[in-house]
């Protein structure tokens, strides 16, 4: 029974206990024994459990009775982190509705806003429920002010709730029935269906989560994805389920179901696509459908030179459950042959890193996270680069053009000052300054991407002891006085180090990177300089002192003649030496000087 049906959402900040209201929401439906019952019980991977976070969104069909009514519940949890905002704006599009979740002891955040936001486009019905009520910091009524005057919904009516506790749980499912409506859509239609998940199986292949609009998917029916043209047979339909997913024959308007085609290829089914019939296909495809695009490039080296290729095969098959990712190879005569990968940000960055190491038992060293920047050369040409060494020759340089986001920044009021100082230091514009209270500003700047791809979270954890919170979206790009800085040791350009950076802030990043080298790379048997450039230009020098061998120790007594003789004889060999020695660096150096600011 379509009116029977709710579909709907949860958005949150990280850590407002999203995952943990999934819990107690699939616990008060009774669809999983206490038995088998864990914490988080939609973050399957191990790196969400520890670090405890979403990073996939998730999905579960829940049936629950109110007034003997029977009614089908689709929970959709989405992730909360900025970089996967694209997994939450598909996930809403599926939804009729969304819980906003805020944590009633810390107030609205930066993320809670944008995904509100999302929601709002989506035509959502949107429920506040203000979570850990229990909690002895709780401020229920000092966070309903800052909902209604940050985001405009009333919350006149705001659910209380303790998903830790269970507190309200029972209130919110019978809210969520009342308030949200039932998806609309013609059965009879044609159909349409929105893919928006999608992951690799090992037995099943490559399986699609998807939302009906119109019409009802059968078994065995011949269907087709939008997107690519081409044209499969349904061989599995289930009803998702954290632990126990139930097969079925068909799903129909308004339902949410996994679908197996057997693709062996991820990319065949690509989020935001849509699926129709073969035979009798819908006229227009379901609205919004874009790739998700990747923002930040790093280059990602096998420490053990032997092993690209059990990283490309590993890369193959992250990308299988993760179809955001994209690499290709690439070389450095410093770190041998590895792979230039995009990713949708820094914690995206971070988590695949982190998944290629544990799960594929690899040793990875990354290089500095770099964006993509447009080149307009003389002739009008373009030209988009992700990797410095890619930059032309300056005298074929007409201007650079960086990427713009904006940023929005939630932040106790007492540390203003040093969030505004950082967000000068990195190339902010301010655009907006707003008070919600008296003790919490909203801030809004425009900054170039590159300034907040490396450690700007942290700087920004740290200069407001970890109470701001930070979210941005891409604004395009705006041209920027920008040069590329090149490490020379020994002479020799180092292109793993190379970066490109404001003309007014490459002298003492220059002076910087030097200074760091310095005490990284290992002292030879003669002086090795290192250097920062902009093109031929050395812009800052540190010298590596040579380690002194004593070649007179076997000389004792005798005339000084001998000794001046054996240290000439030395002074020229390390001459030599330093016209054709060769310096190995260790993986200390790029490792510490990525990390440097």
């Amino acid at each position: 029974m379509q009116k029977n049906i709710r579909n709907f959402s949860i958005i949150a900040h990280i850590d407002h206990g999203k995952s943990t209201l999934a819990d107690r929401l699939i616990q008060e439906c009774g669809a999983i024994s206490q038995r088998e019952m864990s914490s988080q019980i939609m973050d399957t991977m191990d790196i969400e459990q520890e670090r405890g976070i979403t990073i996939k969104a998730q999905s579960v069909r829940l049936t629950y009775t109110k007034d003997n009514q029977e009614y089908i519940l689709n929970l959709i949890d989405t992730p909360g982190h900025v970089d996967f905002s694209y997994e939450v704006s598909r996930s809403l599009a599926s939804s009729e509705g969304a819980l906003l979740v805020v944590d009633a002891s810390q107030g609205v955040e930066a993320q809670t806003i944008a995904n509100v936001y999302i929601a709002l486009e989506n035509n959502l019905e949107i429920i506040p429920v203000l979570n850990k009520i229990d909690l002895p910091a709780a401020d229920a009524q000092k966070v309903k002010d800052e909902i209604e005057h940050t985001i405009g919904l009333d919350c006149s009516n705001a659910l209380e709730v303790s998903a830790k506790s269970g507190i309200g749980i029972k209130e919110l499912l019978d809210t969520i029935i009342d308030q949200i409506p039932p998806p609309n859509g013609d059965n009879d239609a044609p159909l349409k269906a929105l893919i928006y998940d999608s992951w690799f199986d090992n037995y099943l292949g490559a399986l699609a989560l998807i939302r009906v609009y119109d019409g009802e998917i059968k078994l065995s029916d011949e269907v087709m994805v939008m997107g690519t043209k081409k044209k499969h047979e349904v061989l599995s339909l289930t009803f998702p389920h954290p632990k126990h997913p139930k097969k079925t024959d068909k799903i129909s308007t308004g339902e949410i179901g996994i679908v197996s085609l057997g693709l062996k290829n991820v990319g065949d089914i690509k989020v935001g696509d849509t699926i129709t019939s073969a035979k009798n296909p819908t006229a227009t495809p379901i609205a919004g459908f874009q790739e998700a695009k990747a923002f930040v490039f790093a280059g990602l080296y096998p420490i053990e030179t032997d092993k690209f290729e059990d990283l490309r095969d590993a890369l193959d098959k992250l990308k299988l459950n993760d179809s955001s990712i994209s690499y290709e190879p690439e070389t450095s005569i410093a770190l041998g042959f590895g792979f230039r990968v995009g990713f949708l940000g820094m914690l995206h960055m971070e988590v695949i890193k982190e998944r290629l190491e544990r799960e594929f038992n690899l040793d990875l060293i990354a290089t500095a996270p770099t964006v993509v920047y447009k080149v307009i050369l003389h002739d009008k040409s373009e030209l988009e680069i992700q990797n410095p060494s890619e930059l032309p020759p300056i005298n074929k340089i007409d201007k650079i053009l960086e990427p713009f986001v904006k940023a929005t920044i939630l932040t106790p009021s007492e540390y203003l000052g040093n969030i505004i100082t950082l967000l000068n230091d990195k190339r902010g514009i301010q655009n907006k300054m707003d008070y919600l209270s008296p003790t919490r500003v909203l801030l809004e700047y425009s900054i170039p991407l590159n300034e907040i791809v490396m450690d700007f979270y942290d700087k920004l954890k740290s200069a407001t002891k970890g109470y701001a919170s930070f979210d941005y979206e891409p604004i395009g790009y705006k041209e920027g006085d920008l040069v590329q800085l090149d490490i020379r040791v020994a002479g020799e350009v180092v292109d793993a180090l190379s970066i490109i950076v404001p003309r007014s802030k490459a002298h003492s990043k220059g002076r910087d990177f030097v200074k760091q080298m310095k005490e990284l790379v290992p002292r030879q048997l003669f002086e090795v300089a290192i250097q920062a450039s902009i093109g031929n230009k050395i812009i800052a020098r540190e010298t590596v002192k040579s380690i002194g061998k004593n070649v007179t120790a076997k000389c004792y007594g005798g005339d000084i003649t001998r000794k001046r003789k054996l240290l000439e004889k030395q002074k020229a060999g390390k001459k030599r030496m330093k016209a054709i020695g060769k310096v190995q660096l260790p993986q200390e150096a790029f490792l510490t000087v990525l990390k440097m600011d």
